[in-house]
Protein backbone atom coordinates (compact mmCIF):
# COMPACT_ATOMS: atom_id res chain seq x y z
CA UNK A 1 0.00 0.00 0.00
CA UNK A 2 2.82 2.37 0.91
CA UNK A 3 4.59 1.53 -2.36
CA UNK A 4 1.42 2.35 -4.38
CA UNK A 5 1.04 5.67 -2.55
CA UNK A 6 4.71 6.50 -3.23
CA UNK A 7 4.37 5.88 -7.00
CA UNK A 8 1.10 7.81 -7.15
CA UNK A 9 2.76 10.80 -5.43
CA UNK A 10 5.73 10.58 -7.80
CA UNK A 11 3.45 10.59 -10.86
CA UNK A 12 1.60 13.65 -9.53
CA UNK A 13 4.91 15.45 -9.00
CA UNK A 14 6.10 14.67 -12.55
CA UNK A 15 2.77 15.81 -14.04
CA UNK A 16 2.84 19.08 -12.07
CA UNK A 17 6.43 19.82 -13.11
CA UNK A 18 5.67 19.22 -16.80
CA UNK A 19 2.56 21.39 -16.67
CA UNK A 20 4.50 24.23 -15.03
CA UNK A 21 7.27 24.02 -17.63
CA UNK A 22 4.75 24.11 -20.50
CA UNK A 23 3.12 27.19 -18.98
CA UNK A 24 6.49 28.88 -18.64
CA UNK A 25 7.27 28.25 -22.30
CA UNK A 26 3.91 29.63 -23.35
CA UNK A 27 4.46 32.79 -21.29
CA UNK A 28 8.02 33.36 -22.47
CA UNK A 29 8.28 36.89 -23.95
CA UNK A 30 9.24 37.42 -27.55
CA UNK A 31 12.97 37.51 -28.22
CA UNK A 32 12.74 40.50 -30.58
CA UNK A 33 14.51 43.32 -28.76
CA UNK A 34 13.17 46.07 -30.99
CA UNK A 35 9.40 45.80 -30.70
CA UNK A 36 7.56 49.10 -30.27
CA UNK A 37 4.94 49.23 -27.55
CA UNK A 38 1.85 50.11 -29.58
CA UNK A 39 0.15 51.41 -26.45
CA UNK A 40 2.68 54.24 -26.36
CA UNK A 41 1.76 55.55 -29.79
CA UNK A 42 -1.93 54.71 -30.12
CA UNK A 43 -3.68 55.42 -26.81
CA UNK A 44 -6.81 53.39 -26.25
CA UNK A 45 -5.75 50.52 -28.50
CA UNK A 46 -3.50 48.71 -26.03
CA UNK A 47 -4.33 45.45 -24.27
CA UNK A 48 -3.70 46.24 -20.62
CA UNK A 49 -3.30 42.56 -19.79
CA UNK A 50 -0.53 41.97 -22.34
CA UNK A 51 2.89 41.36 -20.79
CA UNK A 52 5.66 43.90 -21.39
CA UNK A 53 8.38 42.66 -23.68
CA UNK A 54 11.96 42.59 -22.48
CA UNK A 55 15.25 43.78 -23.95
CA UNK A 56 15.43 47.06 -25.87
CA UNK A 57 11.66 47.52 -25.95
CA UNK A 58 11.54 48.30 -22.24
CA UNK A 59 12.73 51.78 -23.24
CA UNK A 60 9.23 52.23 -24.66
CA UNK A 61 7.58 51.19 -21.42
CA UNK A 62 5.67 54.26 -20.23
CA UNK A 63 6.22 53.42 -16.58
CA UNK A 64 9.96 52.91 -17.01
CA UNK A 65 10.56 55.84 -19.32
CA UNK A 66 8.48 58.40 -17.43
CA UNK A 67 5.89 60.85 -18.65
CA UNK A 68 8.04 62.47 -21.33
CA UNK A 69 8.10 59.45 -23.64
CA UNK A 70 4.40 58.89 -23.06
CA UNK A 71 3.68 62.43 -24.24
CA UNK A 72 5.75 62.11 -27.41
CA UNK A 73 3.67 59.78 -29.60
CA UNK A 74 4.91 58.54 -32.91
CA UNK A 75 2.64 59.38 -35.84
CA UNK A 76 0.65 56.24 -36.78
CA UNK A 77 1.89 56.55 -40.37
CA UNK A 78 5.47 56.04 -39.18
CA UNK A 79 5.05 53.11 -36.80
CA UNK A 80 5.59 50.24 -39.25
CA UNK A 81 8.64 51.83 -40.88
CA UNK A 82 10.28 52.72 -37.57
CA UNK A 83 9.54 49.31 -36.10
CA UNK A 84 11.14 47.53 -39.08
CA UNK A 85 14.07 49.97 -39.15
CA UNK A 86 14.84 49.44 -35.47
CA UNK A 87 14.54 45.69 -35.84
CA UNK A 88 17.03 45.71 -38.73
CA UNK A 89 19.54 48.34 -37.56
CA UNK A 90 19.10 48.61 -33.81
CA UNK A 91 22.02 46.41 -32.74
CA UNK A 92 24.53 48.20 -35.01
CA UNK A 93 23.30 51.62 -33.92
CA UNK A 94 23.64 50.75 -30.27
CA UNK A 95 27.25 49.73 -30.89
CA UNK A 96 27.81 53.11 -32.53
CA UNK A 97 26.39 54.80 -29.46
CA UNK A 98 29.41 53.43 -27.58
CA UNK A 99 32.30 53.97 -30.01
CA UNK A 100 30.85 57.22 -31.33
CA UNK A 101 30.56 58.88 -27.92
CA UNK A 102 33.52 61.31 -28.42
CA UNK A 103 32.06 62.49 -31.73
CA UNK A 104 28.57 62.86 -30.26
CA UNK A 105 29.91 64.89 -27.32
CA UNK A 106 31.69 67.26 -29.70
CA UNK A 107 28.57 67.62 -31.86
CA UNK A 108 26.42 68.30 -28.79
CA UNK A 109 28.60 71.27 -27.90
CA UNK A 110 28.45 72.80 -31.37
CA UNK A 111 24.73 72.27 -31.86
CA UNK A 112 24.01 73.74 -28.43
CA UNK A 113 26.13 76.78 -29.24
CA UNK A 114 23.94 77.42 -32.29
CA UNK A 115 20.77 77.01 -30.25
CA UNK A 116 19.81 73.70 -31.89
CA UNK A 117 18.48 70.44 -30.44
CA UNK A 118 21.46 68.15 -29.85
CA UNK A 119 19.48 65.19 -31.23
CA UNK A 120 20.14 66.59 -34.71
CA UNK A 121 23.54 64.87 -34.45
CA UNK A 122 21.74 61.69 -35.50
CA UNK A 123 21.54 63.15 -39.01
CA UNK A 124 25.27 62.43 -39.29
CA UNK A 125 24.52 58.82 -38.37
CA UNK A 126 22.14 58.25 -41.27
CA UNK A 127 24.14 60.47 -43.63
CA UNK A 128 27.50 58.74 -43.20
CA UNK A 129 27.47 56.36 -40.21
CA UNK A 130 29.81 58.98 -38.67
CA UNK A 131 32.53 58.21 -41.24
CA UNK A 132 34.70 61.19 -42.18
CA UNK A 133 35.73 59.47 -45.43
CA UNK A 134 32.17 58.72 -46.56
CA UNK A 135 31.47 59.64 -50.21
CA UNK A 136 28.00 59.46 -51.78
CA UNK A 137 27.17 58.53 -55.37
CA UNK A 138 26.50 62.25 -56.01
CA UNK A 139 29.86 63.39 -54.65
CA UNK A 140 28.78 64.48 -51.16
CA UNK A 141 31.65 64.01 -48.69
CA UNK A 142 32.27 63.69 -44.98
CA UNK A 143 30.22 62.92 -41.88
CA UNK A 144 27.59 65.50 -42.84
CA UNK A 145 27.70 64.73 -46.59
CA UNK A 146 28.17 68.18 -48.09
CA UNK A 147 28.36 68.87 -51.80
CA UNK A 148 31.33 71.11 -52.76
CA UNK A 149 29.23 74.21 -53.53
CA UNK A 150 27.23 74.07 -50.31
CA UNK A 151 30.39 73.42 -48.29
CA UNK A 152 32.07 76.53 -49.69
CA UNK A 153 28.99 78.69 -49.04
CA UNK A 154 29.10 77.52 -45.41
CA UNK A 155 32.77 78.45 -45.04
CA UNK A 156 34.50 75.11 -45.64
CA UNK A 157 37.60 74.86 -47.81
CA UNK A 158 37.27 72.36 -50.64
CA UNK A 159 40.22 71.99 -52.98
CA UNK A 160 42.59 69.35 -54.34
CA UNK A 161 44.92 69.86 -51.42
CA UNK A 162 42.38 70.32 -48.63
CA UNK A 163 38.81 69.20 -48.02
CA UNK A 164 37.36 70.42 -44.71
CA UNK A 165 34.21 68.38 -45.30
CA UNK A 166 36.13 65.50 -43.71
CA UNK A 167 36.98 67.54 -40.60
CA UNK A 168 34.53 66.50 -37.86
CA UNK A 169 34.61 69.81 -36.00
CA UNK A 170 34.49 72.16 -38.98
CA UNK A 171 31.88 70.16 -40.90
CA UNK A 172 29.65 69.95 -37.81
CA UNK A 173 29.90 73.72 -37.42
CA UNK A 174 28.88 74.13 -41.07
CA UNK A 175 25.99 71.68 -40.58
CA UNK A 176 24.79 73.65 -37.54
CA UNK A 177 24.72 76.84 -39.60
CA UNK A 178 22.81 75.14 -42.38
CA UNK A 179 20.30 73.48 -40.04
CA UNK A 180 19.75 76.78 -38.24
CA UNK A 181 18.99 78.52 -41.53
CA UNK A 182 16.69 75.72 -42.68
CA UNK A 183 14.72 75.93 -39.44
CA UNK A 184 14.42 79.69 -39.85
CA UNK A 185 13.02 78.98 -43.31
CA UNK A 186 10.59 76.14 -42.49
CA UNK A 187 9.93 76.25 -38.71
CA UNK A 188 9.34 72.49 -38.67
CA UNK A 189 12.02 69.91 -37.87
CA UNK A 190 10.72 67.16 -40.14
CA UNK A 191 10.70 69.57 -43.08
CA UNK A 192 14.22 70.68 -42.10
CA UNK A 193 15.46 67.09 -42.27
CA UNK A 194 13.75 66.55 -45.63
CA UNK A 195 15.32 69.77 -46.95
CA UNK A 196 18.74 68.81 -45.62
CA UNK A 197 18.61 65.66 -47.71
CA UNK A 198 16.85 66.74 -50.87
CA UNK A 199 17.18 70.52 -50.89
CA UNK A 200 14.69 73.24 -49.90
CA UNK A 201 13.36 73.43 -53.45
CA UNK A 202 11.93 69.92 -53.29
CA UNK A 203 10.24 70.69 -49.98
CA UNK A 204 8.66 73.88 -51.36
CA UNK A 205 7.48 71.92 -54.38
CA UNK A 206 5.88 69.27 -52.14
CA UNK A 207 4.19 71.97 -50.06
CA UNK A 208 2.77 73.58 -53.19
CA UNK A 209 1.56 70.31 -54.74
CA UNK A 210 0.04 68.92 -51.54
CA UNK A 211 -1.37 72.19 -50.22
CA UNK A 212 0.03 71.30 -46.80
CA UNK A 213 3.08 71.99 -44.64
CA UNK A 214 2.53 68.77 -42.67
CA UNK A 215 5.24 66.23 -43.53
CA UNK A 216 2.87 63.28 -43.21
CA UNK A 217 0.57 64.83 -45.80
CA UNK A 218 3.19 66.09 -48.26
CA UNK A 219 5.69 63.21 -47.97
CA UNK A 220 4.61 61.45 -51.17
CA UNK A 221 5.35 64.59 -53.19
CA UNK A 222 8.98 64.44 -52.01
CA UNK A 223 11.70 62.33 -53.64
CA UNK A 224 11.58 58.81 -52.16
CA UNK A 225 15.07 59.22 -50.69
CA UNK A 226 14.09 62.37 -48.77
CA UNK A 227 10.85 60.81 -47.55
CA UNK A 228 12.74 57.77 -46.27
CA UNK A 229 15.50 59.94 -44.82
CA UNK A 230 13.08 61.58 -42.41
CA UNK A 231 11.75 58.24 -41.22
CA UNK A 232 15.27 56.86 -40.80
CA UNK A 233 16.07 59.85 -38.63
CA UNK A 234 13.02 59.18 -36.47
CA UNK A 235 13.98 55.51 -36.13
CA UNK A 236 17.57 56.39 -35.24
CA UNK A 237 16.33 58.88 -32.65
CA UNK A 238 14.24 56.16 -31.02
CA UNK A 239 17.18 53.75 -30.90
CA UNK A 240 19.56 56.26 -29.32
CA UNK A 241 17.13 58.13 -27.09
CA UNK A 242 14.62 55.39 -26.32
CA UNK A 243 11.80 57.80 -27.13
CA UNK A 244 10.70 60.55 -29.48
CA UNK A 245 11.40 64.24 -29.07
CA UNK A 246 10.90 67.67 -30.58
CA UNK A 247 12.84 66.71 -33.73
CA UNK A 248 10.61 63.67 -34.43
CA UNK A 249 7.43 65.75 -34.52
CA UNK A 250 5.84 68.16 -36.94
CA UNK A 251 5.32 71.71 -35.75
CA UNK A 252 1.66 71.01 -34.97
CA UNK A 253 2.44 67.71 -33.23
CA UNK A 254 4.99 69.45 -31.04
CA UNK A 255 2.44 72.06 -30.04
CA UNK A 256 -0.26 69.46 -29.40
CA UNK A 257 1.82 66.86 -27.56
CA UNK A 258 4.40 68.97 -25.76
CA UNK A 259 2.46 72.18 -25.41
CA UNK A 260 5.33 74.23 -26.82
CA UNK A 261 6.31 76.03 -29.95
CA UNK A 262 10.06 75.59 -29.73
CA UNK A 263 12.25 77.75 -31.96
CA UNK A 264 15.64 76.65 -30.64
CA UNK A 265 17.14 79.71 -32.25
CA UNK A 266 19.01 82.59 -30.73
CA UNK A 267 16.40 85.33 -30.96
CA UNK A 268 18.71 87.95 -29.48
CA UNK A 269 17.46 91.51 -29.92
CA UNK A 270 19.55 94.07 -31.74
CA UNK A 271 22.07 95.83 -29.55
CA UNK A 272 22.25 99.61 -29.24
CA UNK A 273 25.31 99.66 -31.52
CA UNK A 274 23.57 97.50 -34.13
CA UNK A 275 20.54 99.77 -34.11
CA UNK A 276 22.70 102.89 -34.37
CA UNK A 277 24.63 101.53 -37.36
CA UNK A 278 21.57 100.23 -39.24
CA UNK A 279 19.42 101.87 -41.90
CA UNK A 280 15.72 101.39 -42.65
CA UNK A 281 13.79 101.43 -45.91
CA UNK A 282 10.09 100.88 -46.62
CA UNK A 283 9.73 98.14 -49.23
CA UNK A 284 6.75 96.56 -50.97
CA UNK A 285 6.34 93.89 -53.61
CA UNK A 286 7.24 90.22 -53.80
CA UNK A 287 10.59 90.38 -52.03
CA UNK A 288 11.70 87.16 -50.32
CA UNK A 289 14.02 87.07 -47.31
CA UNK A 290 16.34 84.38 -48.70
CA UNK A 291 16.96 86.38 -51.89
CA UNK A 292 17.75 89.55 -49.95
CA UNK A 293 20.04 87.69 -47.54
CA UNK A 294 21.88 86.09 -50.45
CA UNK A 295 22.60 89.35 -52.26
CA UNK A 296 23.54 91.39 -49.19
CA UNK A 297 25.66 88.47 -47.90
CA UNK A 298 23.91 87.90 -44.56
CA UNK A 299 23.09 84.56 -42.98
CA UNK A 300 19.37 83.96 -42.46
CA UNK A 301 19.46 84.03 -38.67
CA UNK A 302 21.05 87.51 -38.67
CA UNK A 303 18.64 88.77 -41.33
CA UNK A 304 15.71 87.55 -39.25
CA UNK A 305 17.01 89.29 -36.12
CA UNK A 306 16.91 92.56 -38.06
CA UNK A 307 13.64 91.70 -39.83
CA UNK A 308 11.43 89.30 -37.85
CA UNK A 309 8.46 87.74 -39.75
CA UNK A 310 9.58 89.41 -42.98
CA UNK A 311 8.11 86.83 -45.40
CA UNK A 312 4.89 86.49 -43.41
CA UNK A 313 4.24 90.24 -43.48
CA UNK A 314 5.25 90.59 -47.13
CA UNK A 315 2.69 87.90 -48.00
CA UNK A 316 -0.08 89.71 -46.11
CA UNK A 317 -2.63 92.09 -47.60
CA UNK A 318 -0.51 95.13 -46.67
CA UNK A 319 2.46 93.76 -48.65
CA UNK A 320 4.80 96.30 -47.06
CA UNK A 321 7.67 96.18 -44.57
CA UNK A 322 10.20 98.52 -43.00
CA UNK A 323 13.36 96.71 -44.02
CA UNK A 324 16.23 97.15 -41.56
CA UNK A 325 19.85 96.32 -42.44
CA UNK A 326 23.36 97.31 -41.36
CA UNK A 327 24.36 100.41 -43.34
CA UNK A 328 26.81 98.61 -45.64
CA UNK A 329 24.25 95.87 -46.30
CA UNK A 330 21.59 98.43 -47.18
CA UNK A 331 23.92 99.81 -49.85
CA UNK A 332 24.19 96.33 -51.34
CA UNK A 333 20.40 96.02 -51.27
CA UNK A 334 19.93 99.34 -53.06
CA UNK A 335 22.48 98.32 -55.70
CA UNK A 336 20.84 94.96 -56.33
CA UNK A 337 17.20 95.59 -55.44
CA UNK A 338 15.81 94.98 -58.96
CA UNK A 339 17.79 91.77 -59.32
CA UNK A 340 16.61 90.71 -55.85
CA UNK A 341 12.98 91.49 -56.71
CA UNK A 342 13.15 89.56 -59.98
CA UNK A 343 14.78 86.57 -58.27
CA UNK A 344 12.18 86.69 -55.48
CA UNK A 345 9.34 86.62 -58.00
CA UNK A 346 10.90 83.69 -59.83
CA UNK A 347 11.31 81.91 -56.49
CA UNK A 348 7.64 82.33 -55.63
CA UNK A 349 6.54 81.21 -59.10
CA UNK A 350 8.74 78.12 -59.18
CA UNK A 351 8.37 77.10 -55.55
CA UNK A 352 12.11 76.48 -55.39
CA UNK A 353 14.72 77.99 -53.12
CA UNK A 354 17.90 79.99 -53.59
CA UNK A 355 19.55 77.85 -50.93
CA UNK A 356 22.03 75.28 -52.22
CA UNK A 357 21.25 71.63 -51.86
CA UNK A 358 23.25 69.52 -49.49
CA UNK A 359 23.08 66.42 -51.63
Amino acid sequence: MKRKLFFASLLCLVWFTMASTTDAVKKKPRSNHFVLETSLFLPGMADSTAPKTGGFSNLFDEEAAGTTSAEVRLNPRAIKFVEDYMDKHGEDLLEMKDWGRPYFNMMDGILSRYGLPTELKYLAVIESKLKRTAVSWAGAVGPWQFMPGTARVLGLKVSKGKDERTDYYKSTTAAAKYLRDLYTEFGDWLLVIAAYNGGPGNVYSAIRKSGSRNFWDLQYYLPAESRTHVKKFIGTHYVFEGQGGITTLTKEEAKEQMGVTATYLLNRKLSADELASSKSLNVSGKYHSSCIAKHVMMDMSTFNRYNPDFDKKMASADNAYELKLPAEKMELFMTNKYVILNESVQLLLSGSSVSSQVK
